[in-house]
Order: C-alpha cells, then structure tokens, then sequence
C-alpha cells in the first residue's frame, strides 16, 4: 500500500511479495552505499547539525505524509528504521512490521518503541495514528540534535513555548515544539509540517557541505 501509487524516493521499494500457507516474503530495494541513520548519526558523534537534521526530516516527514496519505501507518519511525545514502544524503523509510491500516478513529494498543509513544496513550489508554506520527517524528529530530529523548522537564516547557535548545535557530525550536505537545490537538498537523518556517531555508547543497565539515 506504502508503495502504490507515485514512486516516493524516501519509502523503500518492494519488488516482489509472496504469500505462502506459513509465512509472506517480500523482497524489497537494496540501495546502494547504504546504512542505518542510527548508525550514521553515531559515526559522527551522535549529534546532527541543524542543517543536517532539516534535510534528513524533509525526506522523513515527506515519507511519513506519503504513507497516511495511502491509509499506512508506520508506526515506529525511529532511526534504525531509516536508511541513509551515504553519498547522497537520501533516506528511506523501511521496517513495516509494526505497521497497521491508518484509520480514522483511536487506536487502543501501541505497536512501536516505547520512547516514541504518544504521552496520551499513557494517560487516556489511546491515541490517533496522525497525531502519533507527528509526536513520533518529533521524537526524532530531538534525538538527532540533542542525543536524548525528551523528558517531562522538556515536554513541559514544549508546552509553555518556553523550550529552547542554544545554537539551534528559533524556527527550529519552534517546530519541535509543534511536535511535542503533550495536547495532540496543540500539535502541528502532519498534512503542514513541510511548510513549516525551518524548510523554507533548506538546500541540499547547504546539507552535503556540512557534511563534509565534520
């Protein structure tokens, strides 16, 4: 379902799907000069500049918003589960096995890793997959710029518009702060992030440069 329709480059492609009496097989794309964005974001030292995390979460969000966009939710976008070219700087979405059918109404169980779970779930019992999507990406690029995960201290200050992280520019901050709000209905919505203050500055050159920095 992720791949039907417009090829989108940051989900990974299947080739061939097979459905036997004991198990399903897919195959899928094997990218070249390829591995894992945890990897990557600890060979060069488990912090990501600004302009880096920008590009890597367009792909990411563009990826995310494909997927609902085709009644697929992931579920556990996270970096193990992205793949980054190492010579262009693209990622893919990959590891669907927590995914589920995105569906209009709550979701009363959590499939995915514990540190990106909505904190609604942990107060109410359930959650709506887009809102969860959204806290979960903002999970991500807090991981990627600040190497840990967001605690009540921080979700706190989110929720005040108070949360600030120094040398990060304030459209930055602001979008992450969008993200994790412990109100999923204060939340950005997925359908506008890419429209968002922080990617209007982005530029592939501006990423592959600092890349080459560290």
């Amino acid at each position: 379902m992720a791949n039907h329709g417009p090829r989108c480059h940051h989900i990974i492609e299947v080739l061939d799907w097979q459905d036997h009496s004991d198990q399903f097989m897919m195959v899928s794309e094997r990218p070249s000069h390829c591995m894992d964005m945890h990897s990557f974001w600890l060979q060069y030292g488990g912090l990501f500049s600004e302009e880096l995390a920008c590009h890597f979460m367009w792909q990411v969000i563009d990826a995310a918003a494909v997927c609902c966009s085709r009644w697929v939710f992931h579920r556990d976008i996270k970096m193990p589960n992205l793949l980054v070219n190492t010579e262009t700087l693209e990622v893919k979405l990959i590891d669907f096995s927590c995914g589920d059918l995105l569906r209009s109404s709550s979701y009363k169980t959590y499939s995915g890793t514990a540190s990106y779970c909505p904190p609604e779930y942990f107060e109410k019992g359930e959650y709506y997959g887009k809102q969860a999507t959204v806290w979960s990406l903002g999970v991500l690029v807090f991981v990627m710029i600040t190497s840990l995960y967001p605690d009540s201290c921080d979700i706190g200050l989110m929720d005040a518009d108070a949360w600030f992280q120094p040398g990060f520019s304030d459209e930055c901050c602001h979008f992450i702060r969008g993200c994790l709000k412990s109100n999923p209905e204060q939340r950005i919505h997925l359908d506008e992030m890419l429209s968002h203050d922080w990617f209007k500055v982005l530029s592939l050159k501006q990423a592959k440069m600092i890349l080459k920095i560290y």
